[in-house]
């Protein structure tokens, strides 16, 4: 038995999730991710390291940027093939993939602008990655699979999909391989979430796995506890609303958008917060509540609970959805506090980069920092919380106050990814750890070993292996 498998991404670093798996003659691709770190964005535009056209088909796992946001870049440079992923995951990346390459045309423009103003010329051409158009034609190729089905992929390839419980749509996927009257399995875990998380069902748990590569975002540490975080949002904005500032939330559009409208609900419903404006300046975390609206059935039971009764756990008065740049606009000019909801969540583009522009310099506001910044982009800058910043081409001092609620993670810790693969009962030939930064990776390797005594290795950049 002869199985390929090589690491196109997510080795070592943590965005541009891209695995290469090759069988039977069937070649797949297990994500296709947008790298966001500084030092890696580079490699969104080197060449694919096999031919776009010469693979079969895409495995996704969830509609996060650093794991499908590549995908129109495949498909502009000759993919044919079929991408299959969950009915939640395929619409939820479409509206993110057509958003990517929306701000990366808009950013080329202002880009371009901004240089005839200074009398500046570059080397590179202002070109996007991609167009909508190349986004658009992504969505034709989907195909919705179904939680628990065992769906075939080519001669003696099934691939399985369960629920991850990172966010809305999410999957591990397993991969199972016939050879010679043999059977492998490889088990992709994707992004592992964790259990008794607001909105979300719990990840699964598989008991079987030749093979398993596994994210180690936070590897290297336990999460604050999830009850601490209505606590630590009514402490920040009670003291911001005192201080008579905004609360400025770098938040991704999907699943932490609606995580934090459902804890601001919660709050705001026992008067433990004043009843304040609050924007979600996205138009992609409104679509994408939509498609929440959509799928029901994948929410867990309190949720649904409480959607029976009445209760809209991502609405309350005083929210508005703000669709259009008017309306983004139009919150600069509100006096008194509000709370600000704007993507992108690491600050790598859209609208919070204005945001942030307007209240860095105010000692009165806060930046509010509830989702992991990759090392080399803006948010996790601020995070170490320098003297200024560069933004738009222009330095501003930072005067804000810079805050982080880390128990919103929407990734398993060290101790959760433990518990995710400890279910696994007979040992696996080998475990990959993956989609963590160098020293995350090593730390989990470490950890996991001396729980396990299992084989765990940590991959480097387009390392191939050959399972057997």
């Amino acid at each position: 038995m002869e199985i390929k498998l090589n690491f196109f991404g997510a080795a070592k670093n943590v965005t541009g999730s891209c695995y290469y798996l090759e069988a039977n003659g069937v070649r797949l691709l297990i994500d296709c991710g947008l790298y966001q770190e500084r030092d890696f964005k580079p490699r969104n535009w080197a060449d694919f390291p096999v031919p776009p056209n010469s693979i079969d088909a895409v495995l996704l796992t969830h509609a996060h940027l650093d794991h499908c946001g590549r995908l129109p870049k495949l498909v502009k440079e000759g993919f044919k093939g079929t991408v299959y992923a969950t009915a939640a995951t395929a619409e939820i990346a479409n509206i993110i993939m057509l958003d990517s390459a929306h701000i990366q045309e808009e950013d080329i423009k202002q880009k371009q602008r901004r240089h005839e103003r200074q009398g500046k010329t570059s080397p590179f051409a202002y070109e996007p990655l991609y167009t909508m158009e190349d986004a658009e034609k992504v969505n034709t190729m989907f195909s919705k699979v179904k939680y628990s089905t065992k769906v075939p992929i080519g001669e003696g390839i099934t691939a399985e999909f369960r629920e991850a419980g990172h966010v809305f749509g999410s999957s591990s996927i397993r991969v199972a391989i016939e050879q010679g009257g043999e059977t492998r399995t490889i088990l992709f875990s994707g992004d592992v979430g964790r259990w008794d998380l607001p909105i979300m069902r719990d990840p699964h748990q598989f008991e079987q796995a030749d093979y398993v590569l596994i994210e180690s975002t936070y590897g290297d540490r336990v999460h604050g506890e999830v009850a601490d975080i209505p606590g630590e949002l009514e402490r920040i904005i009670n003291e911001t609303h005192e201080a008579g500032g905004n609360v400025v939330i770098p938040s991704f559009a999907l699943e932490r958008t609606q995580e934090l409208l459902y804890h601001l609900n919660g709050l705001l419903r026992e008067d433990r917060i004043p009843h304040l404006l609050a924007f979600v300046d996205s138009p992609m975390a409104v679509k994408i509540t939509e498609v929440f609206k959509k799928h029901p059935e994948l929410f867990d039971e309190e949720t649904m609970a409480q959607l029976k009764a009445g209760d809209k756990p991502c609405d309350f008065p005083g929210l508005t959805m703000s669709r259009t740049v008017d309306q983004s606009k139009s919150i600069n000019h509100i006096r008194g506090t509000a709370i600000i909801i704007a993507g992108s969540g690491m600050c790598t583009g859209g609208r919070i980069k204005h945001h942030i522009k307007n209240n860095i310099g105010r000692p009165e506001s806060t930046i509010l920092f509830v989702g992991y910044q990759a090392f080399g982009t803006l948010g996790r800058y601020l995070l170490e919380k320098p003297e200024t910043v560069r933004l738009f081409g222009e330095e501003h001092e930072v005067k804000a106050r810079i805050e982080r609620i880390s128990g919103f993670s929407a990734h398993a810790d060290q101790n959760e990814l433990y518990q995710w693969i400890s279910s696994i009962k007979t040992p696996p030939r080998k475990i990959f750890i993956t989609h963590g930064e160098e020293s995350q990776a090593t730390a989990f390797q470490k950890f996991l070993t001396e729980k396990t005594n299992w084989t765990c290795v940590v991959p480097e950049y387009e390392q191939e292996v050959i399972l057997d």
